[in-house]
C-alpha cells in the first residue's frame, strides 16, 4: 500500500493490480489448508489463554487490524467465519479467552469489513453467554430458596440459543443416577421460567470434577461428562466388559473407543484393561485401577482430539446452497424477467462478497 500511495500517486490502476495480485496468492492452499482456515486458527492463537503468540495489547490490536485487511482478499470469507465461529465457541464455553476487549474488537472490525450479517451469529454467541451467567445465578437462588430440591451436586448449566452456535451432535446418553437428578432439578427450574422452549442437552461439551478414591490418596479428576459416566459405572461394578459399558451408556463404537482409550491406554491409566494392550477391542474387560497414583492432587484427563475440519466444510457447503437459492429469489423478485446468463452473472456478483461461485 505504501508503494501504491507514495510511488504510484495512489493511481486506481495500481490499486486494481495490487488487489488482483493479493487475491491470487491469498487464495492458494498451504499444506492442504485454505488461507481462510489458517487465518481463523491464527486469530484463535492470539486471542486464547496460553496461545503461542505472546503479544502486548497494542500489538494484538495491530495484528487483528492486519488480519481483517487480509481477509478482504480471501474469496471464501464464509469458510473463515465458520472456522472462526467454531474456535470462538470453544473459547467462550471453556473460558479460554485471554481478553474480552480483544474478542469484541475483532468482531467490530469484521463487521465494518464484511457487514452485520457476517458477525450476527458471533455477536449472538457473546450475548448468549452473558444471559447464561444470569440464568445460572437465578438457578443458584432457586436452589437456595428450595433446599429440598438440591441435587447434592454442584451443577453449572450454560443455556444457549441454537441458531447462533455451531451445530453439535446430541446423543441420548444414559446418564448415571447422580447426574439424572441434576438434570431433572434444572429442567424443573427452567420450565418454571418459560414454557415455550425445549432444552437439548449437549453432553459432549460438558466437564465434570470427580474424586477418585485410590489406595494411596484421593485425586480430583477433571474429565468430560462421557468419561465421568464411564468411571461412575465402576462404583457399582468391579469389572465390566466393552459390550456391557456400551449397553449401559448407549454410546456409539467410535465414541466408546475414544473414551476407553483415554482412561486405560493414555497417560493416566485410571482403568486397568485386560488384555493389557495399547488398543481397545470389543472383547476387552475393564477394572478400576485402585493402585493408580500421581504426584498432583488434581489432574485433567484429556480426550483424543477429533478432526472437525470435514464437518465445518460440509456445514459451509450446505449454507452456500441456501445462499444461492436466496440470491436467485431476491434477483428475480426485483427484476421479474431476466435471461439465464444475466441471472447467473448477477447471482455470482452478489455472492462474491462471501464466497467464489464456481460455474
Amino acid at each position: 500500500m505504501a508503494y501504491v500511495t507514495d510511488c504510484f500517486q495512489n493511481h486506481t490502476l495500481f490499486h486494481k493490480a495490487l488487489k488482483e495480485a493479493f487475491e491470487v496468492f491469498c487464495n492458494k492452499t498451504v499444506t492442504g489448508n485454505s488461507s481462510a482456515e489458517l487465518l481463523a486458527t491464527f486469530c484463535d492463537n492470539i486471542l486464547k489463554k496460553g496461545g503461542s503468540e505472546k503479544l502486548s495489547d497494542e500489538a494484538i490490536e495491530e495484528t487483528l487490524e492486519k488480519v481483517v485487511k487480509l481477509l478482504a482478499y480471501i474469496s471464501d470469507k464464509d469458510l473463515f467465519a465458520e472456522f472462526y465461529r467454531k474456535k470462538l465457541a470453544r473459547r467462550l464455553l471453556f473460558d479460554r479467552s485471554a481478553n474480552d476487549d480483544h474478542k469484541r474488537s475483532i468482531l467490530t472490525k469484521l463487521k465494518q469489513q464484511c457487514g452485520g450479517q457476517f458477525t450476527s451469529k458471533m455477536e449472538g454467541m457473546v450475548t448468549d453467554l452473558t444471559l447464561a451467567r444470569e440464568n445460572q445465578a437465578n438457578y443458584e437462588d432457586y436452589l437456595r430458596s428450595n433446599s429440598a430440591a438440591h441435587p447434592g451436586i454442584d451443577l453449572t448449566v450454560t443455556v444457549l440459543t441454537t441458531g447462533f452456535w455451531p451445530s453439535y451432535k446430541s446423543f441420548d446418553l444414559n446418564l448415571p443416577a447422580e447426574m439424572v437428578k441434576c438434570v431433572e432439578v434444572f429442567k424443573g427450574f427452567y420450565e418454571s421460567k418459560t414454557k415455550h422452549r425445549k432444552l437439548t442437552w449437549i453432553y459432549s461439551l460438558g466437564t465434570c470434577h470427580i474424586n477418585g478414591k485410590f489406595e494411596q490418596k484421593i485425586i480430583e479428576l477433571i474429565v468430560s461428562t462421557y468419561q465421568a459416566a464411564v468411571l461412575l459405572l465402576f462404583n457399582a461394578s468391579d469389572r465390566l466388559s466393552y459390550s456391557e459399558i456400551m449397553a449401559y451408556l448407549n454410546l456409539t463404537h467410535d465414541d466408546l473407543l475414544r473414551l476407553l482409550h483415554s482412561l486405560s491406554c493414555a497417560k493416566y491409566k485410571i482403568l486397568s484393561k485386560e488384555p493389557n494392550t495399547k488398543t481397545i477391542s470389543h472383547g476387552d474387560y475393564f477394572e478400576f485401577n485402585s493402585k493408580f497414583t500421581d504426584k498432583l492432587r488434581r489432574i485433567k484427563v484429556p480426550l483424543p482430539p477429533v478432526d472437525e475440519r470435514k464437518k465445518v466444510v460440509e456445514d459451509v457447503d450446505k449454507d452456500r446452497r441456501y445462499a444461492i437459492d436466496a440470491a436467485l429469489v431476491r434477483i428475480m423478485k426485483s427484476r421479474k424477467v431476466l435471461g439465464h446468463q444475466q441471472l447467473v452473472s448477477e447471482c455470482v456478483k452478489q455472492l462474491s462478497r462471501m464466497f467464489k461461485v464456481l460455474i
